[in-house]
């Protein structure tokens, strides 16, 4: 009995030790996940400065027939102006936060439950928002299109999916990503998964991450002012996930 009161770390006292090997025992299957989940991170955080220069180097138009000009001129730069990048981008945070409710679930069970369930349907409401492959279909047709009515009819098809592309449910999806992250950045300062660092850094992007730019010019200031510590959230979540991997 005392050789076994020693080996066990929840005779030790210890709810730190218990905690780290209650992870290493338990999660031993999440590992494969783990690994996907710090490669998910890396690339989100690779895409970030990429489409800050596309957006630089090739502002988004402000009119229909501008942004099916684009589409004629330049296939790729009109999907990565309408945010291609960011509909990949969603599936990877898909991935990151599945992989979030494995870690910290034993730290706030309820609170993760509801913060996958919100960044679940945050995912999808974007995804009902995008209007990138919609409005290539209709810069081929307008392009091929041989009189005027034709083209008048595009035209406007074309302002619906720009008005659907920033409307409800892409300000709805933003937000309740936001609600989701904060969630999950809070648990994280419960939990010894995670350093408090990644938390604290979870907290302000949560934060940031309330306004959603379609909202007017305190939505942009708020969306810009996340993407320095979302870049480092990404880092800091795929480095420790990758280390989960390895255990």
């Amino acid at each position: 009995m005392g050789i076994l009161n020693k080996e066990d770390p929840k005779s030790s006292g210890d709810p730190q030790s218990f905690e780290k090997s209650h992870l290493q025992a338990a999660d031993n299957p999440w590992k494969g996940l783990y690994k996907v989940a710090g490669s998910a991170a890396l690339m989100m955080a690779l895409f970030i400065p990429i489409q800050l220069i596309i957006f630089v180097i090739w502002p988004p138009p402000s009119t229909v027939t501008a942004w099916f000009t684009l589409f004629q001129e330049n296939r790729l730069i009109g999907l990565l102006d309408m945010d291609l990048l960011l509909i990949v981008d969603q599936v990877l945070m898909g991935l990151v936060l599945i992989a979030l409710y494995a870690a910290l679930k034993r730290a706030g069970p309820s609170a993760m439950t509801i913060a996958l369930t919100l960044g679940l349907v945050g995912i999808a409401a974007y995804f009902a928002s995008t209007a990138a492959f919609e409005m290539l279909s209709l810069s081929n047709q307008y392009a091929a299109a041989t009189t005027e009515t034709q083209r008048s009819i595009l035209l406007g098809a074309g302002q619906t999916m720009l008005t659907i592309w920033q409307g409800t449910a892409f300000t709805v999806g933003y937000i309740l990503e936001g609600v989701a992250l904060l969630i999950i950045a809070l648990v994280m300062r419960r939990s010894t998964v995670f350093s408090k660092a990644t938390a604290s850094v979870g907290i302000l992007l949560g934060v940031l991450s309330l306004v959603p730019p379609s909202v007017g010019t305190i939505g942009l200031f708020f969306a810009l002012g996340s993407l320095v510590p979302l870049e480092l959230w990404d880092i800091l979540i795929a480095r420790r996930f990758l280390q989960l991997g390895k255990t």
